[in-house]
């Protein structure tokens, strides 16, 4: 017989053919009759490609079922089209992992809060104990949790919930959560909803969204996980956590079909559960890298700074940069700190290095743009495909290129006859992203979408004033960045220097300090 690793290659081999992430290949929805879809991604392939996908899968995981001993059982008929039917009760835990598991539930059991019976489990207040989880999460979610894991059937058999968690619920409950599928996930996620085996309305979801959301940002705050970042209140509404990861019409029936589709099209779902269980119930702390999900924040010491964006924010945008970006944010430009002048911009951002510029209008929408390469003062576009800009208030989306032109960054100071100012997508007088060289002025023109990012207007007005702009240099600063930090403000305000020549003063410090090097 081949090995569950032998497997696990071919079908890691042909994910990466049909340029799927490799968390991807398990999950599949129904499409019509000539393509079927892959959620995850969007890519469309044939019923060939697919089926031969999961051929592969399901052969993987009946090897693994049987390799695997303990939990592992399949309740209910399997197959291709059967799956849905029944439920993959098997422990997807390295073994070191699944002793941490054990220990966690030996412990939740062996409570005074815990029922006597003969079946070991936990309840809900034994969960909720200070010794466990206490204030860790709110409320809610805790709550939500225990009903998911409890209403788990491991029998295959019709029945109500169980007066407590078992063993094995917990353990099921836990490497669906934590390491399964999106047919997985949905399994608890749905149970976490709703107590019924139906469909649920699309409202429900949406608070589980919000209760999901709210209790990321609750507990890292608790842990002290926040890597600088403040949680600001009231910006969680529903219109923004609807638009970023629930269903769009709230009166609409979503069977687990849906919610699985849901999950596998919104990846923070299983990015934010596992961030709840992992530092609410402090389980396998080492699975989790948080400087992937929440960068640290790096403002210059002294200075005080509330930055427009909230955890959820970051969050956000921070998963649409490049990997090796993701880590770390320093502050270039704020106009609360660095004052409402466009030579005071072009001085602290230029050559340095990739950044997310945002702003807020006057009407309150949040919105921006991801620049992958150093911006440069000059009168042609810069940048390349990586480049996207983004919406924060009222929706959270991301756009992306079209590959229909290049003007994918421009900033230009000092010409008489070409516009000034710096500028994202579109082209001249008509960009997407628009801050005016008459500072506190843009314009976000798209009828209906910008040619070069395919974004809709992103403000409020499409010519809007602003009060506060940001630039955060994001990932980790070059030699020459921090060279450049060093500079004389009359290095990189020309209006300094002209102010400077027109009264006729002398650079004191001209011919003292070392010259550093431009970038190439």
């Amino acid at each position: 017989m081949v090995g569950s690793g032998r497997f696990m290659g071919l079908l890691e081999e042909l994910t990466k053919r049909m340029g799927l992430p490799w968390h991807g290949c398990l999950g599949y929805a129904p499409g019509g009759d000539q393509h079927q879809r892959y959620v995850s991604v969007g890519t469309v392939f044939s019923n060939k490609e697919i089926q031969t996908c999961l051929a592969i899968t399901s052969v993987l995981r009946e090897v693994i079922g049987i390799r695997m001993g303990g939990f592992c059982q399949i309740e209910g008929k399997m197959g291709n089209a059967k799956s849905r039917s029944g439920q993959n009760t098997c422990s997807q835990f390295l073994p070191e992992e699944q002793a941490e598991i054990d220990r966690l539930f030996d412990a939740l059991s062996s409570d005074k809060h815990s029922s006597n019976t003969s079946l070991r489990s936990f309840s809900l207040k034994a969960l909720q104990a200070r010794s466990h989880v206490g204030e860790a999460l709110p409320l809610e979610m805790v709550t939500r949790l225990y009903d998911g894991m409890r209403r788990v059937n491991l029998t295959g058999t019709a029945m109500g919930p169980s007066e407590g968690v078992s063993q094995k619920q917990f353990t099921v409950s836990m490497s669906h959560l934590l390491k399964g599928n999106s047919e997985e996930k949905s399994l608890v996620i749905l149970k976490m909803i709703s107590a019924t085996e139906g469909p649920v309305k699309a409202r429900e979801i949406q608070k589980f969204t919000e209760d999901l959301v709210g209790s990321v940002a609750h507990v890292l705050e608790h842990r002290q996980e926040l890597r600088g970042w403040t949680q600001k209140k009231g910006l969680g509404s529903p219109p923004r956590v609807q638009k970023l990861l629930g269903p769009q019409r709230l009166d609409c029936d979503c069977d687990r079909a849906t919610i699985e589709d849901w999950v596998f099209r919104a990846p923070h779902v299983a990015t934010f559960l596992s961030v709840v269980i992992h530092r609410g119930f402090l389980l396998l702390g080492s699975s989790l890298d948080l400087s992937a999900l929440l960068p640290e924040r790096q403002v210059d010491q002294g200075l005080e700074f509330e930055s427009v964006l909230d955890v959820l924010s970051v969050i956000y945008v921070n998963s649409h940069l490049p990997r090796e970006r993701r880590h770390r944010w320093r502050l270039l430009f704020s106009s609360e700190l660095h004052g409402h002048s466009f030579a005071q911009l072009c001085g602290h951002i230029t050559h340095g290095g990739p950044c997310v510029v945002l702003l807020q209008d006057h009407d309150g929408h949040v919105f921006g743009g991801f620049a992958s390469c150093s911006w440069e003062v000059k009168p042609q576009f810069q940048g390349d495909d990586k480049c996207f800009l983004f919406s924060i208030s009222p929706s959270m989306a991301v756009y992306t290129c079209t590959g229909y032109n290049d003007h994918y960054m421009y900033l230009n100071h000092g010409q008489q006859t070409i516009p000034n100012g710096l500028g994202m997508g579109g082209q001249h007088d008509y960009f997407g992203l628009w801050i005016d060289v008459d500072f506190g002025k843009g314009h976000s023109k798209a009828k209906p979408t910008c040619t070069t990012y395919n974004s809709p207007q992103l403000s409020a007005k499409e010519n809007f004033r602003f009060e506060k702009l940001e630039v955060w240099a994001v990932g980790d600063a070059s030699e020459s960045q921090l060279a450049k930090s060093s500079r004389s403000i009359l290095d990189v305000d020309p209006e300094a220097q002209a102010l400077l020549e027109i009264t006729g003063r002398s650079r004191q410090s001209q011919g003292l300090r070392e010259v550093p090097e431009d970038d190439d």
